[in-house]
């Protein structure tokens, strides 16, 4: 069981003026595996979005740390910035791979500026904020996730090596 956290990023829904329905979405698509145990919307505030991941990174240490919304072109879109800044390194193939399997679906996956990375023995994967980006990205990353995070805990081998 992966212990994970759910990071939403979303002015209107920080107000309660919008429900969320991405947080919904990645809790149905993550499966028995992983365990919701931290869940929280916050607004698009780069320096709010900071503290936010450090504090889940390094107090909370989930094996997994998936936000949604701020992806986009907006000036309010900072999550990827946020996540660059928090992250110790980079893991390029997970949004290479999601964006690969969005171009499939629609030629706007294009524009996600999404990132993924590593902070301690957390994995950070930033997510789109609509219900259909989310299922279509989990659905490219969480084949090769549950590998990815027994390397990172410590649990597997490395993928060369079996």
């Amino acid at each position: 069981m992966y212990k994970t956290a759910i990071l939403i990023m979303s002015d209107k829904g920080a107000r309660g003026e919008r429900q969320d329905l991405s947080g919904k979405q990645i809790k149905e698509s993550l499966g028995p595996s992983y365990s919701v145990e931290y869940y929280k919307i916050i607004p698009d505030e780069k320096d709010q979005i900071m503290a936010e991941m450090r504090y889940i990174c390094d107090q909370l240490s989930p094996a997994l740390l998936l936000t949604s919304g701020g992806t986009g072109f907006s000036s309010r879109d900072v999550t990827p910035d946020a996540t660059r800044e928090v992250i110790e390194k980079v893991v390029p193939g997970i949004p290479e791979a999601i964006r690969y399997y969005g171009l499939q679906q629609t030629p706007k996956a294009m524009l996600s500026r999404a990132v993924a990375g590593i902070r301690g023995k957390t994995l950070i994967i930033n997510l789109p904020g609509s219900v259909r980006g989310v299922r279509e990205s989990l659905a490219a990353a969480l084949p090769a996730l549950d590998h990815a995070l027994d390397i990172l805990q410590g649990m597997a081998s490395e993928c060369g090596q079996g």
